[in-house]
């Protein structure tokens, strides 16, 4: 990857770079033309300098699957994508309105404009959730407004796709998003459920009208996870004028159990709509918060009210299983690579829906700090993603079929068995290298991944004449797979 110069002036596949217009921690935003697209343009860029986010390479993949796959008024219309082995990027339509950041200076605001405002980004969410997706970053810059007066929502780089591989929950143990807006189960790593987009509108509803954040903006995960517990002050307790429909939609929607919420977005936008109609509980009539007593309970016991702690990966069917393969990138591995991609085929011959998570450990000193980038000033993960997809490049896999993860860690057997025990792992398949005396005195890392593994394990070894022909050498002796249940 060499990696274009991404700057004012700069061209890259015929996109002209123009302006930045947003600067970020994961990624930048230049405008941009070309001859062949009508502007405005936007070109969205990840971050890979010394010291960035390891997570902007791998929200940025998602985005990248996620938005070529999504279409209407309430999405940025896509453009292009830039080749990872080249320039990673994303080129989309520039949309013509400001965000819902401009309503901040006037907070709080009515509550009918509240209740609007909440309607059209709720209709926005349901055809989002429509088309498979969970945003998973519902807050007022991720929401714009066309000229029409539709929210379009924007930046799906921590977003969830039905049919697609979470690369976000497979590569990364902590929960991803923006604190304030969190809902309880996304904080648990539940990321497939399209009500934690409701508890977000939830608290931007709440920020709107009373002009305070309902949870605060916790930097800590213990903060974060006080909302599975600890209910907000209600609105009306904070604005006496805010009326009861409201406060009964607002605090519906930042219920902890999802089952507590509405069913789907379309129908909080039908309430939002028709306050007349909104059925009022005991919800509408609160003024304090609940008793100490009961935050303890929560704390400390089980509650029916609490979000289902679902793994990474839910049940999957036996004929559809995960197969990770762990693939040594060093020069000296071809001749093995290709064994495991030889052995990978004929599994996936005979289990047509399996998915394959190519897998690569960039190992790390323990004592020392290593550097993001190599000798070359290139990025090392992204450099390592383009080598897994050209090493996949002949299993000709759709995209849904497989997924690329480098885990960053200085011990590679222990980085290759949590990745199978959190995703829930069926096979792993990985090689054996030739004996050195280094692997004498440490032990081989396909020995104590098939030792320790909770799945079946595959190693591959080279034939010995085959590992001889590549080092110049002419001892023979035979070789091939074994396989631990």
């Amino acid at each position: 990857m060499g990696g274009a110069r991404v700057g004012p002036g700069a061209v890259i596949d015929g996109f002209t770079i123009g302006r930045l217009v947003h600067g970020g921690a994961m990624a930048n935003l230049w405008e941009v033309s070309h001859a062949g697209f009508e502007p405005p343009l936007l070109m969205k860029v990840p971050v890979l300098s010394e010291g960035a986010d390891p997570a902007a390479i791998v929200s940025f993949e998602m985005e990248q699957m996620i938005l070529p796959r999504l279409s209407g008024p309430h999405v940025p219309r896509f453009i292009a994508a830039g080749d990872f082995a080249v320039q990673p990027y994303l080129v989309m339509e520039q949309v013509p309105g400001p965000s819902m950041l401009r309503h901040l200076p006037r907070l709080p605001l009515a509550a009918r404009e509240v209740a609007d405002l909440g309607a059209t980004i709720a209709v926005a969410l349901d055809d989002l959730h429509r088309q498979h997706v969970v945003h998973l970053d519902v807050k007022p810059s991720n929401v714009l407004t066309r000229p029409g007066g539709e929210a379009v929502l924007v930046d799906f780089g921590l977003s969830r796709h039905d049919q697609l591989p979470d690369l976000m929950a497979e590569q990364f143990r902590l929960p991803y998003g923006t604190a304030p807006y969190m809902a309880p189960e996304q904080v648990l790593g539940e990321r497939r459920d399209p009500r934690s987009d409701q508890f977000a509108l939830g608290v931007l509803m709440y920020f709107f009208a009373t002009g305070a954040r309902p949870f605060g903006d916790p930097q800590r995960l213990a903060g974060l996870k006080r909302r599975l517990w600890r209910d907000p002050v209600p609105p009306r307790r904070l604005r006496p004028g805010c009326p009861p429909w409201l406060q009964e939609i607002i605090l519906r929607c930042l219920e902890v159990n999802p089952a507590w919420r509405y069913p789907t977005a379309a129908q909080l936008a039908f309430e939002l709509r028709h306050p007349e109609q909104v059925r009022l509980t005991a919800r509408s009539e609160r003024m304090r918060r609940d008793s100490f007593t009961t935050v303890l309970r929560r704390r400390f016991q089980e509650d029916s009210s609490r979000p289902g702690r679902a793994g990474a990966v839910a049940g999957h069917a036996a004929g559809a299983p995960i197969v990770a393969v762990a693939i040594d990138l060093a020069d000296t591995a071809p001749p093995l690579a290709e064994a495991l991609r030889t052995h990978v085929a004929h599994i996936l011959g005979s289990l047509p829906g399996a998915r394959v998570a190519c897998l690569n450990v960039l190992k790390q000193g323990v004592l020392t700090l290593d550097s993001d980038l190599d000798t070359e000033g290139r990025n090392k993960v992204l450099q390592r993603l383009v080598e897994l997809r050209h090493w996949a490049g002949p299993l000709d896999l759709e995209e849904g079929r497989v997924s690329f993860h480098v885990l960053e860690s200085p011990h590679p057997a222990a980085a290759l068995l949590r990745y199978a025990r959190d995703n829930r792992v069926d096979h792993i398949i990985l090689g054996a290298r030739a004996a050195s005396t280094r692997r004498t005195l440490l032990g081989s890392v396909s020995g104590e991944v098939a030792a320790h593994a909770p799945c079946t394990v595959t190693v591959v070894r080279l034939r010995r004449h085959a590992a001889a022909e590549a080092s110049g050498a002419s001892e023979e002796q035979d070789g091939g797979t074994w396989t631990v249940g």
